[in-house]
């Protein structure tokens, strides 16, 4: 069949043949698929390759190798770096490697992707679409920061408004029922982190925290940080900010004084501190000195210091006993206690990316999803523990800020300043 096309390659004429048999055109002797055919630009009368994909071999039966189950328990069974013993890390079902049974394709189109009309339309062969995953469904496209989306905010139960903040030195209030912005706070500086607790908002840019309270409307600034603040999170009683210094400040409410007040300075690190998460009675803190710091909040003391990553650790997650962590080294990797109490690595993702960010939620069907952003504009969602890939959201630029909701939503931005709104589907995992 010949195909007239007037878009992105110029007027060409096309020749589609189906490949041997097909009644297309000659048959191919070489069984080579044409590389200009999968471009969408071959021009070629006859052409001596094949117009079509070569059918897919019969992938070869897999030998089961142990128990079967994703099993969620501490799989370290002596040994560092992980991978031995019993572990269920980066396994399937039945205790083989993971095997995926459905890749999708592997980029939309980029066309699409860049905002710009694609002249295929309908019968382009990329999808247009910002993911491709059967897991999700993007809901809305929120527009309206002029740079990177560093923080996002939903106070469920404290208000009806989704808060983002960016680069751009604004913070923004989005009505949760129309998706228009209903306001624009100006900051004076760049936002660089946002969190919520109670009625609290945080807000971290250089220099200081913005602190609001959404019930009181009460504002005040919080002193003390070096450069910018990455990185928020609360726990004991205490508001905890990663600085640009390599130091972690916390300060404590006083109901007497009805303000936050100074409770300690947490010093260790040798770079900056991007990332902080709290899980039981510890706060772990990342930074770029390539390292990840444990902290009791009992005392405020450093217990143990972690250093198996070697590039800028961008990231840190707590889910169930696991601590999980990435890096620009483009690993994930997955920390479990010692009979000592001690955490060692059980399990190391590589990707072929940096890694910038993590978060974790429940599907659809309340199985533990991992949300890993790479460096190469590009979210993967991989099933836990096994870390079966389960699709890929796609952006114009990177995407820095990503952040769970009720209901299975979740929420990502981007170095553009977009905010897209996600949501977890019923269709049955592949």
């Amino acid at each position: 069949m010949d195909i007239e096309t007037d878009g992105r390659f110029g007027n060409k004429r096309m020749h589609n043949r189906l490949g041997p048999g097909s009644g297309g055109g000659p048959s191919s002797t070489n069984g080579r698929v044409c590389n200009f055919w999968r471009e969408g630009r071959c021009n070629r009368f006859p052409c001596p390759f094949l117009h079509s994909e070569l059918p897919e071999a019969a992938a070869p039966p897999k030998r089961p190798s142990g128990p079967g189950g994703n099993v969620w328990r501490n799989p370290n069974a002596g040994g560092r770096g992980g991978g031995r013993g019993h572990s269920r890390w980066g396994r399937g079902p039945g205790g083989a490697s993971a095997a995926v049974t459905h890749r999708p394709p592997d980029r939309p189109c980029k066309y699409f992707l860049a905002g710009t009309e694609c002249s295929y339309g309908d019968r382009c062969r990329y999808p247009h679409s910002y993911c491709i995953s059967d897991s999700i469904t993007m809901l809305t496209l929120l527009k309206g920061h002029e740079k990177g989306v560093t923080g996002i905010a939903l106070p469920t139960g404290w208000s009806d408004k989704l808060y983002s903040g960016s680069k751009d030195g604004t913070v923004r209030m989005w009505d949760c029922q129309t998706g228009q912005c209903a306001g624009v706070i100006p900051m004076g500086r760049e936002v660089g982190c946002m969190i919520n607790e109670g009625p609290w908002l945080f807000i971290g840019i250089p220099d200081g925290v913005k602190v609001w309270n959404m019930q009181t409307s009460a504002e005040m600034s919080l002193t003390g940080p070096a450069g910018q603040v990455y990185a928020l999170a609360v726990a004991s009683e205490l508001l905890f900010a990663a600085t640009q210094d390599g130091r972690i400040l916390a300060w404590r409410f006083s109901a007497t004084t009805n303000c936050f007040e100074p409770a300690a300075s947490l010093d260790g690190h040798k770079l900056a501190v991007v990332s902080l998460i709290v899980g039981g009675m510890r706060l772990y803190s990342a930074s770029m000195d390539k390292t990840i710091r444990v902290w009791d909040l009992a005392t405020l003391q450093c217990i143990q210091t972690l250093s198996d990553h070697t590039d800028v650790v961008m990231s840190v997650l707590c889910w169930d006993q696991f601590l999980l962590s990435c890096s620009l080294d483009q690993t994930i990797k997955v920390w479990a206690a010692t009979e000592s109490g001690n955490l060692e690595v059980t399990y190391t993702h590589k990707e072929e990316q940096g890694a910038l960010a993590l978060s974790g939620m429940p599907d659809a069907q309340s199985k533990p999803v991992l949300l890993c952003s790479l460096n190469d504009n590009t979210v993967r969602l991989y099933d836990l523990p096994s870390f079966s890939d389960r699709g890929r959201i796609f952006s114009k630029q990177e995407i820095r800020a990503i952040q769970m909701g009720p209901g299975g939503l979740f929420f990502t931005g981007d170095g553009t300043g977009e905010l897209k709104v996600w949501q977890w589907v019923d269709g049955a995992q592949t």
